[in-house]
């Protein structure tokens, strides 16, 4: 889900991003990043976007230009920060 800037934060935002676990780690994932990212700038919705990023994820989000915004926080018993692009 790409959401427009005040939709969901101030920044436009990326929600539940999600690959199937037969194509985890065949880069998929990134290419959907950086579609919705490409999206985002080319509609003037950027360049700040504000995710909330499973922990785990967080070097995942770092290629892309994120960087932590936020202390750790459980959403749905996960492991969650908020990730911030400018």
């Amino acid at each position: 889900r790409i959401f427009p800037p005040r939709a969901k934060y101030a920044e436009s935002s990326i929600g539940r991003v999600v690959t199937h676990p037969d194509v985890r780690g065949s880069g998929g994932g990134r290419s959907l990043m950086a579609e919705s990212l490409r999206f985002i700038d080319e509609a003037g919705w950027g360049p700040s976007v504000r995710i909330a990023a499973q922990m785990y994820l967080e070097r995942f989000y770092e290629q892309f230009g994120f960087k932590r915004a936020s202390e750790p926080y459980t959403e749905d018993n996960i492991w969650h920060v908020d990730m911030l692009r400018e």
